[in-house]
């Protein structure tokens, strides 16, 4: 498979407890240079990253209920709001795990469709945090989503066990079809490990890793 455009898929990520306003700016502006689809942070740097990227084609991503999931749905839903009033355009939250395994379904779901009444028209993410699941849970997991109304299924948080596999993005695509997007994260370090995750099915890469994938495709070309 030839990837035209790798970039396109990159949400260039940088959630790090010290990531600092100097740190932030750097991956805007790599972001913008690079034509990469959106750069995601924590909530916090939501307005300064709207501010930095108001001219670019770059959108801004955050995360909610990040990285254990394990909060009031309340809690979610209005980080959430907060974050798209802030400026976000896409949200990528965490399922409730312990829900997941207990097989409290309804539970998850009305978690996931919370938050994605909060995103109102904004790109909706779900982390399923795979490296925690059984397959039989990763398929309930994306079921779930899917019928919650949520845009996309992710792989990862990149804060547990494990990252993406091609397995699990093979899995997932099958599961929900053409119809959700999937996101890859976690573990993505180079251009071969980013197009074999495509070539499975994702349609998105989540990296702290973006500069070294991109460049990485210039080499291959």
């Amino acid at each position: 498979m030839e990837i035209d455009d790798v970039a396109k898929y990159i949400d260039h990520t940088v959630l790090a407890a010290n990531a600092t306003r100097e740190k932030i700016e750097k991956i805007c502006k790599e972001a913008d240079q690079w034509h990469f689809a959106s750069v995601c942070v924590n909530s916090c740097w939501v307005p300064y990253c709207a501010k930095l990227l108001s001219k670019s084609d770059v959108r801004v991503c955050t995360v909610v209920g990040f990285p254990l999931g394990a909060m009031a749905t309340e809690s979610k839903a209005f980080e959430a709001k907060k974050a798209v009033t802030d400026g976000a355009d896409e949200v990528d939250m965490v399922i409730n795990i312990g829900w997941l395994k207990n097989h409290d379904d309804d539970l998850v779901q009305d978690d996931i469709a919370a938050v994605k009444a909060a995103c109102g028209k904004k790109l909706l993410k779900v982390i399923i945090e795979t490296c925690l699941l059984t397959d039989e849970e990763k398929v309930r997991a994306c079921r779930l989503a899917k019928v919650a109304g949520a845009d996309f299924v992710k792989t990862s948080t990149g804060f547990s066990t494990g990252g993406a596999t091609v397995q699990d993005i093979q899995l997932m695509r099958k599961t929900v079809g053409p119809e959700l997007g999937v996101k890859a994260s976690g573990g993505v370090h180079n251009y071969a490990e980013a197009v074999a995750l495509i070539e499975a099915g994702a349609t998105r890469i989540g990296a702290s890793s973006g500069i070294a994938i991109v460049e990485g495709q210039n080499v291959a070309h």
